[in-house]
């Protein structure tokens, strides 16, 4: 049987967009909750997308939404936290989003009868990883994939790119104001995957029931260091500059630095932790029929190019 309405949670960020999109171009019934409407009107042009004006942590709103489907997607996940108190393994940000929020969806899934379900994770996702970031995200798929009367698929992409991205888009901009970029973990090493192909990627598994209890890792064709990503950035936008590695203790420092700047991190000594680890594909992820994905090349230098 085809899904036919689905409820999308996080369906107005840069992935969820694009995965709205693709679900619309099926036919099918999209709910889409968001805090301000205001920022989900671009999916305003699309005849089968439903905005509801809603907070998913409340359990009864949840509850409700779940009802009026027969699909669940959740792509919710924060970059940033707060340490937690002591003895804990994340801060109260990435418990929130990446635990709390999994925990209150199983929930109103089996209250009310919904049984597909699909998740988004992140690749390096592991229990004992450097980062809370990756912790929490571990721990937030073992309670999906953990829970009872659920057809639950997990996705894993590494870094994700596209026109509208916080990536390579603020490396190509930072290289236009700066002659030189030094940066801490210069060495980690990314397989960036386009934003469509994870769009697409769950598309494609939504009624795939072969999927189900599955853990798909999304990257692209090729790995890079984070040096070679800036400076493909510089490369495509027109302005090249010398990336300068920093060794860890003045890395962090900067990071330290950088969690407190205005309008929110740039980037976090918990970023620095996550890139201890290479987000690239471990071998051991099963294959998603009919899924391919689109070298960087392919794509950043028409976006990238505008700057």
């Amino acid at each position: 049987m085809r899904h036919e309405s689905v409820l999308v949670i996080g369906g107005s960020g840069f992935i969820g967009s694009h995965l709205v999109a693709q679900l619309a171009a099926t036919g099918r019934r999209v709910v889409v909750p968001t805090r301000r409407l205001s920022r989900a009107r671009h999916l305003l042009v699309l005849p089968t997308v439903e905005l509801v004006e809603a907070d998913v942590f409340d359990d009864a709103v949840l509850q409700r939404l779940v009802r009026k489907v027969d699909a669940v997607i959740n792509l919710v996940g924060v970059l940033h936290s707060r340490p937690g108190a002591a003895g804990t393994s994340w801060g109260p940000q990435f418990e929130r989003a990446h635990v709390e929020l999994p925990r209150k969806l199983v929930r109103a899934c089996q209250v009310a009868g919904v049984r597909r379900c699909l998740h988004m994770s992140a690749l390096g996702a592991d229990s004992h990883a450097p980062s809370m970031y990756l912790r929490s995200k571990a721990a937030g798929e073992k309670i999906m994939l953990d829970a009872t009367g659920l057809e639950v698929s997990v996705f894993r992409p590494s870094v994700v790119f596209g026109a509208e991205d916080a990536f390579l888009n603020l490396f190509a901009k930072l290289q236009r104001f700066m002659p030189v970029l030094a940066l801490g973990g210069v060495d980690a090493k990314f397989q960036p995957v386009y934003v469509q192909d994870v769009a697409r990627a769950f598309v494609l598994a939504l009624e795939d029931h072969n999927t189900t209890g599955k853990v798909f890792e999304l990257v692209g064709p090729h790995v890079y260091t984070l040096r070679e990503l800036v400076k493909l950035a510089g490369r495509y936008s027109g302005h090249p500059r010398p990336v300068l590695g920093l060794p860890e203790p003045l890395a962090r420092l900067q990071a330290l630095m950088l969690e407190f700047m205005p309008g929110g991190p740039l980037m976090s000594r918990d970023n620095l932790d996550s890139m201890k680890t290479d987000n690239i594909a471990s071998g051991h992820s099963p294959w998603l029929a009919g899924w391919q994905a689109t070298p960087l090349e392919a794509v950043a230098p028409d976006y990238l190019g505008q700057h």
